[in-house]
């Protein structure tokens, strides 16, 4: 995000009762292919990527900028969480406000790591930028990231169809700091 450099990056590791948001590091650069070539983890965002290209073209420390943390539990990486400025997005809503994004490997799946990570980096984010609202988007059929988004907070802003499918398109409302 274009204001990330008005704050401290990388911060401190955030931790959580059972997980540690952190910058990328070298030692995830295999959770961090196996994530992106899973077609589990891309069944609702177009198709896993070729690992080959993959292979070829991650780097030694993968997705390493201001907005991106790992999720790491027990000292190995489960996700990812992204958060970004909306730039160039298909909706007019969405457009320059910062964007929640996550992608956890299937077997972190169903323990609630997800809302435990966004709910920290959601925090992290209010505490960094008050006042800010935060946009989620995710494919309607998505039960599993529908129940997240309404857990964090998310509520509708409007659906769309785009890539062949119906898109939801949620905002959380801005929180200010405490004074």
């Amino acid at each position: 995000m274009e204001e990330l450099e008005h704050v401290t990056w990388p911060p401190e590791p955030i931790r959580t009762e059972r997980l540690v948001l952190r910058t990328p590091e070298t030692r995830d650069r295999t959770a961090f292919i196996e994530l992106l070539t899973s077609a589990e983890v891309h069944a609702f965002l177009g198709g896993p990527r070729g690992r080959d290209e993959l292979e070829r073209g991650t780097p030694a420390v993968p997705e390493s900028w201001p907005g991106s943390f790992v999720v790491d539990l027990d000292g190995s990486m489960i996700g990812q969480i992204l958060l970004r400025r909306a730039t160039g997005h298909r909706r007019p809503a969405a457009a320059g406000k910062a964007d929640l994004g996550y992608l956890f490997l299937p077997r972190a799946w169903g323990h609630g790591y997800a809302a435990e990570a966004c709910a920290a980096a959601l925090s992290w984010f209010d505490n960094a930028f008050p006042g800010e609202p935060v946009v989620l988007t995710t494919q309607s059929a998505n039960g599993p990231s529908m129940r997240l988004a309404a857990k964090l907070g998310f509520t509708e802003v409007e659906r769309f169809e785009a890539w062949g499918a119906e898109q939801w398109l949620g905002m959380r409302a801005p929180v200010t700091a405490a004074g």
